[in-house]
């Protein structure tokens, strides 16, 4: 089993084109960024943690949060990491600043599709489905104030959504009834774009597609982060080219590991080696 040293103190290694991406979330829910980069960028070997023995970020302390993303990144790093995406909307608000100031390596973070939507809306509402945390955080807030005046954004935190989904039964009653209640407010309040600011919930988009009606549109960020990806390493002369596809490493912190690397291959829907993190 391959570990960081015991510190989880990051090893500064040489950047190197050939040298892997460093995906990370609470849980599952980044594979859907993962599977963005991939589509864009399918040369680049990527390594994915789903930290999901901490799961859900989103009701957690600050600074629990931004333990968790230092020790995640230590780890990735110590892989050999050329990049790290923080594949998290709530570890975006919490650790995104810490963790620039401590690594040179490129960083790249989430951000609600908030912009996109705004573009888009011809009711001139949008509605943003998310955790407490995002919600909660001077990042999102600072985002929310670009577009006052604009258009209205009107916000829905969602506890328990992320349980239900790392839980892995993407067609319970539960599930559905919880949707229910979160999505259909937004839209008696004129909303006719919903933007999903948690990484787990493209996980149940047409889900959300089917609560909502043919009538709204569904958008996240998952594709935009990709391009970000494609932009900061070319930029620094590190997108990997060639023919061969990339390989892709995923590591778990749940505890027992098993359930949640099989929900891991499931979503990712290849065969893939799903290790376990130590703390």
């Amino acid at each position: 089993m391959e570990t960081p040293d015991p510190q989880g103190a990051p090893h500064p290694l040489p950047q190197r084109a050939d040298a892997p991406i460093g995906v990370f979330d609470s849980g599952v829910g980044g594979l859907t960024v993962l599977a963005d980069i991939r589509r864009l960028l399918p040369a680049e070997d990527l390594l994915y943690v789903a930290d999901s023995g901490h799961a859900p970020y989103g009701e957690r302390p600050n600074d629990l949060i931004r333990a968790r993303a230092e020790r995640v990144t230590g780890f990735l790093i110590a892989q050999g990491a050329k990049a790290i995406v923080i594949a998290c909307n709530t570890a975006t608000g919490a650790a995104a600043a810490h963790l620039r100031g401590r690594h040179s390596l490129p960083i790249i973070a989430m951000e609600p599709a908030v912009k996109p939507a705004a573009a888009g809306t011809r009711s001139g509402v949008v509605g943003v489905l998310a955790t407490s945390g995002t919600l909660k955080s001077d990042k999102f807030e600072a985002l929310r104030g670009r577009f006052h005046g604009a258009v209205e954004v009107l916000t829905q935190p969602c506890p328990g959504l992320v349980e239900l989904i790392e839980a892995g039964d993407f067609r319970a009653a539960a599930l559905r009834d919880l949707l229910t209640k979160l999505v259909l407010p937004l839209l008696d309040r004129g909303a006719d774009t919903l933007v999903l600011g948690c990484t787990h919930y493209p996980l149940v988009r047409g889900l959300i597609q089917d609560i909502a009606g043919p009538g709204i549109t569904v958008t996240d960020a998952g594709a935009a982060v990709a391009r970000q990806v494609q932009h900061r390493l070319g930029e620094a002369a590190l997108l990997r080219t060639g023919e061969t596809p990339g390989q892709v490493r995923c590591w778990t912190s749940a505890a027992p590991p098993e359930t949640a690397a099989a929900l891991i291959r499931r979503i990712w829907g290849e065969p893939i080696r799903v290790r376990a993190l130590r703390d």
